[in-house]
């Protein structure tokens, strides 16, 4: 099943845009036209390597991960690797957002989202591919979240 299968089957709306392949925040800014907070996703794993998270933050917000580490309860958390997140995620690098948890059957990585961002009325995603970007209301992305079993840990991810 597709993304976009998906998200038809449990009645998450959304818009799209396709645009070239967007590797950074910069990208996304310059290529998206839509509405909704810009996100920044990071597959980070933790010193021993048996953890996997997935944090979400607003797109503007700069992330020092020794500070996230208490917030996430992680130990010296770092990024994990093309290969883990491939295994993990199903995705390549340059294409992570929390669409990706619909490939997590086994619910091997821990999502965390910024409360900054959980707040917002529509969040941009990736669709799994880093050529198109979708804005999903915020009640999509709660029934999406339902739909794949995985539960939020919202955080504070202070402004740096």
């Amino acid at each position: 099943m597709t993304i976009d299968e998906f998200l038809a089957t449990h009645h998450i709306a959304y818009e799209r845009c396709d645009h070239a392949p967007a590797f950074t925040v910069d990208d996304v800014e310059r290529l998206v036209p839509l509405g909704g907070a810009r996100t920044k996703n990071l597959f980070l794993r933790d010193k021993k390597g048996t953890r996997q998270a997935l944090v979400v933050v607003r797109a503007d917000k700069a992330v020092d991960l020794r500070v996230l580490s208490a917030g996430i309860a992680f130990e010296r958390p770092s990024f994990g690797s093309a290969d883990r997140l491939k295994r993990c995620l199903g995705i390549e690098p340059g294409a992570v957002s929390l669409l990706a948890l619909v490939n997590d059957a086994a619910h091997a990585v821990e999502l965390f989202i910024d409360r900054d961002l959980w707040s917002a009325e529509q969040v941009q995603c990736h669709p799994l591919v880093n050529t198109a970007t979708l804005a999903i209301p915020h009640e999509g992305v709660e029934r999406f979240l339902a739909a794949t079993g995985h539960e939020v840990r919202l955080i504070d991810v202070p402004v740096a």
